[in-house]
């Protein structure tokens, strides 16, 4: 019983967790208009901009039609869209429909099918915000990394329920034991009680009894 109430309390601990992990990325979806608005940068092509393990932030609600010379965007590479890619923008190459050029900082020049033509469909976001060196986390939480963290904090939520169900249980033990111990303290003082009663052989009846003959015997006296 006590396992399945331990069980239950962790599942529902996990749950939380991952319905609140769950709100607050949909929330930053929304907020940055952009299914994922982080990013780790894995190349140096980006140097002295962009350092390796920099994480940038997007922003998907800038316009394409925005976009200047100079801006750092995120986009599918054009000939596969397999690969994410943050370049600089390099040059305008059409207004309409808008296409752009892009060029890495570090690189030497732009590269067919990985750097232009950018179109709107291959557009994701401007980097908003460069947050330096997190990414470093990413690294850390590769397998198995990642299934030992895990394993450790469903391993603290069995140990705080079974903590949390032990005290409770304790605490109902103790309660119950003092009662008993109440309970046995008066059984032991009425059984006392009654066979000292019973060892007198008096009764309440019989002490009235004799006190009245007691108080007849002195007034006799004092009459004679």
């Amino acid at each position: 019983m006590a396992k399945r109430s331990i069980s239950k309390g962790v599942i529902k601990d996990i749950v939380i967790v991952a319905v609140a992990v769950l709100v607050i990325w949909i929330g930053l979806q929304a907020a940055f208009g952009t299914q994922n608005p982080f990013y780790v940068v894995a190349s140096g092509s980006m140097i002295p901009a962009l350092q390796v393990y920099d994480i940038i932030v997007i922003q998907g609600h800038e316009p394409f039609e925005l976009i200047q010379v100079g801006d750092i965007i995120v986009f599918d590479r054009p000939s596969d869209h397999n690969r994410v890619i943050v370049h600089r923008v390099e040059s305008i190459l059409n207004e309409d429909p808008k296409t752009v050029r892009t060029q890495g900082d570090a690189n030497p020049s732009f590269i067919r099918g990985t750097d232009y033509p950018i179109t709107e469909e291959e557009y994701i976001g401007k980097v908003a915000y460069i947050i330096p060196q997190v990414g470093y986390i990413t690294q850390i939480l590769k397998p198995p990394m990642n299934y030992i963290i895990i394993a450790v904090v469903i391993g603290i939520m069995i140990i705080k329920q079974f903590t949390g169900k032990k005290k409770d249980v304790e605490d109902i033990v103790s309660k119950e034991t003092l009662k008993e111990l109440s309970d046995i303290g008066k059984i032991e003082a009425d059984s006392e009680y009654s066979e000292d009663v019973k060892k007198s052989g008096i009764t309440e009846e019989k002490i009235d009894d004799a006190e009245k003959s007691s108080e007849k015997e002195k007034s006799d006296k004092e009459n004679n």
